[in-house]
């Protein structure tokens, strides 16, 4: 492969002409830059980028931590990023935690070493379980930016990007009151995640705020992913007069759906469902399940955006909480409110 030296040599101009008209410099002529640029096409000329990095001191690389790549919703994050950054001029490594502090902290460690400018991620239900932060501290020492999403630790400094779980979570609940139901159960497998305490507190405010209903919210608490078909089978079984439910998760939404039809219920005049989740979920229910819908790839984009702009900023920026908009998705398996 031919370097920027020899391709100077080449044209018999200077190694610092050769290099300002692959960046299009405003010092060289249209005429120069497009000489240099065929001959370097014609050389199959590509850029050193060690070097770029170790003079610019910048890999134009992001680090991306994500939990769960089989979830729909990291998957799409995941693509938004990717577009972003690719748009932004900038490459992406993309580390697996699986849900664990360890392969967290060792993917943090592994990137640190001058392969990436910064790091984009959502926690780790290990680490948020444990409230381990001394991690994310220590990248952020060491002046490498940190983006969170979605799952995010409030007492780290960081950029921060998510969706008002709170307020998603109380419109959901209080549309079902509104439809006027009298017998809510909230499916909750999120429980040690930052989202899902905050989706619970919006479900139980709308109750509280809810003058005329007197019954308490039922909370089904499930633990582990594989329990969810059997934990929501036998609630419903035991709570055979619900007439609404709330899933705060992407999937026990859908089970709720299966097995209430199992049961004979009528969706959505016996009962009514709301859970959260994109439109992947749509093509596989009958009737179309109502949805709070997250905009994953758009939470992608502005956590590159973000990244960005404190990987480049030249003056030290305060931390920053951006809240990108979620949708109310009304379909199938709720009845209108007039």
């Amino acid at each position: 492969m031919i370097t920027l030296k020899e391709l100077a040599e080449q044209l018999n101009v200077s190694i610092s002409t050769v290099s300002k008209a692959l960046n299009d410099s405003s010092e060289i002529s249209e005429k120069t830059i497009q000489r240099v640029k065929e001959i370097a096409k014609i050389y199959n000329y590509k850029p050193n980028k060690v070097a770029l990095s170790l003079k610019n001191n910048q890999t134009k690389t992001i680090g991306v931590i994500i939990p769960n790549i089989l979830n729909h919703f990291f998957a799409k994050v995941l693509y938004g990023i990717e577009k972003e950054s690719a748009k932004k001029g900038y490459s992406i490594i993309t580390c697996l935690s699986n849900e664990s502090y360890n392969r967290e902290l060792h993917s943090l460690q592994l990137l640190a070493n001058g392969s990436v400018d910064g790091f984009i991620m959502s926690i780790a239900e290990e680490t948020q379980k444990e409230k381990k932060t001394a991690h994310f501290e220590n990248i952020l020492t060491q002046k490498i930016p940190i983006v969170m999403f979605d799952r995010v630790a409030d007492a780290v400094e960081c950029g921060k990007v998510v969706i008002d779980d709170f307020e998603a979570a109380y419109k959901a609940t209080k549309y079902l009151i509104n439809e006027g139901r009298k017998k809510i159960m909230l499916v909750n497998c999120l429980d040690e995640l930052s989202v899902g305490k905050l989706r619970v507190k919006g479900a139980l405010q709308a109750i509280s705020d809810a003058k005329a209903f007197s019954r308490e919210l039922i909370e089904l608490k499930i633990k582990a992913i594989n329990d969810i078909e059997k934990e929501v089978e036998t609630a419903i079984r035991k709570f055979k007069d619900i007439d609404a439910i709330v899933s705060i998760d992407n999937i026990s939404g859908v089970v709720a759906l299966n097995i209430a039809k199992k049961h004979q219920f009528s969706i959505p005049k016996d009962l009514s469902i709301i859970g959260f989740s994109d439109d992947n979920v749509l093509p596989f229910t009958s009737p179309k399940l109502s949805t709070i819908t997250q905009h994953s790839d758009d939470i992608g984009a502005k956590a590159v955006q973000l990244l960005i702009k404190r990987i480049e900023a030249k003056t030290h920026l305060n931390n920053e909480t951006l809240t990108v908009n979620y949708s109310v998705n009304l379909r199938g398996t709720t009845l209108p409110v007039k």
